[in-house]
């Protein structure tokens, strides 16, 4: 990959999904959950924690010392589709009720 995305913008929508916008425009739903493996990413599961991200070094990154490649983020498949679904199933259930 010739391009290295930088994070230039990102919010917590729910569950592990963090809204990341990159410096060339794009934005994406992102499940870090994904890389929920070994240890160094077990206080992650904490949403407490997990909410505390912030952008370093054009990178999501957690008071902890996790961060993740950029490129890994840039790379992810967007969620934001199955997150809308699910949204839009949650909204006519209520209105069912």
């Amino acid at each position: 990959m010739s391009y290295l995305p930088q994070v230039v913008g990102a919010r917590y929508i729910s569950g592990f999904i963090v809204s990341t916008r990159f410096d060339d425009g794009t934005e994406k739903y992102i499940d870090v959950s994904r890389w929920f493996k070994g240890p160094v990413f077990e206080p992650l599961k904490d949403p407490k924690l997990f909410k505390k991200f912030f952008i370093e070094g054009g990178t999501l990154a957690w008071p902890n010392g996790v961060d993740i490649a950029p490129e890994a983020l840039y790379a992810a498949r967007d969620s934001k589709k199955r997150h809308n679904k699910r949204m839009e199933r949650t909204r006519k259930s209520r209105r069912s009720s």
